[in-house]
């Protein structure tokens, strides 16, 4: 159902949360790694032995995603360690949660540099080591699409993104490239103890939840291995959202 042995995925982000479980989930079916991280060296390289353990090879970088230069260095060497690449995906995520009227410029360009136009970049390098085809996926949010306290800066961002992978899907469709979106509900990962209001936003997914149970990492990372197989060959430029039905209701 899956044949993926012998693939390679770069995932950004990926010592921790969502990033990690993709990238176990990968591994445990045969595609071999490229684990990305910028702060989180120990969680990377735990992270790089539990693929190892699961019989995949895994190259660990350190790269600032928003920085043009750690990127194409990135690339570099992904092209030297296996010559080809046939999964991106771009996870890694950051902002800063403010009120609208206190966000300054700074705060704004962070965000969308890492959010959105890193994407951008990525895609870039990775779509000459496709040389077959691949799949590119976005990690967003329903940040993107509802308003939520705070988070101003990242929803945008995350809006960017998603209409990023429709303009890439257009563009990259015809040379057999995939790309799409997936947008997680409520996952409680590191990322979401930098709120304030966890508890109140995990209880409130919980309680609006139609399944009756919060989304997982492993839960996106399932929905990311499948896109990935063939079964999903004529998904294409959307945004699969997985929130356990969180986001239907009124």
């Amino acid at each position: 159902m899956f044949n993926l042995q012998g693939k390679v995925a770069l995932v950004t982000g990926s010592s921790r949360g969502i990033g990690k479980a993709i990238a176990l989930r990968f591994a445990e079916n045969g595609v071999n790694m490229v684990v990305n991280y910028i702060r989180h060296r120990r969680d990377a390289e735990e992270t790089a032995a539990l693929i190892e353990e699961r019989g995949a090879r895994c190259l660990v970088v350190k790269a600032n995603v928003a920085n043009d230069e750690d990127v194409a260095s990135m690339f570099e060497l992904i092209d030297k360690e296996y010559g080809r690449l046939d999964f991106l995906v771009s996870n890694a995520a950051s902002g800063v949660l403010k009120p609208v009227l206190e966000l300054t410029s700074r705060h704004w360009n962070w965000a969308m540099d890492i959010n959105a136009r890193a994407l951008l970049t990525l895609a870039q390098h990775a779509v000459p080591l496709m040389r077959d085809g691949g799949k590119i996926m976005a990690v967003s949010s329903l940040g993107s699409v509802r308003a939520v306290e705070n988070y101003t800066a990242v929803g945008a961002s995350k809006a960017a993104l998603e209409s990023l992978v429709r303009h890439l899907a257009v563009e990259l469709g015809p040379i057999g490239i995939k790309v799409n979106t997936i947008s997680a509900g409520a996952v409680d990962t590191e990322a979401l103890k930098k709120f304030p209001n966890r508890t109140q936003i995990l209880d409130t997914a919980l309680a609006r939840t139609p399944l009756g149970v919060l989304t997982t990492p492993e839960d996106v990372a399932d929905v990311a291995l499948f896109l990935c197989s063939d079964l999903a060959k004529m998904i294409h430029g959307q945004t699969i959202v997985v929130d356990g039905g969180y986001s239907i209701r009124a």
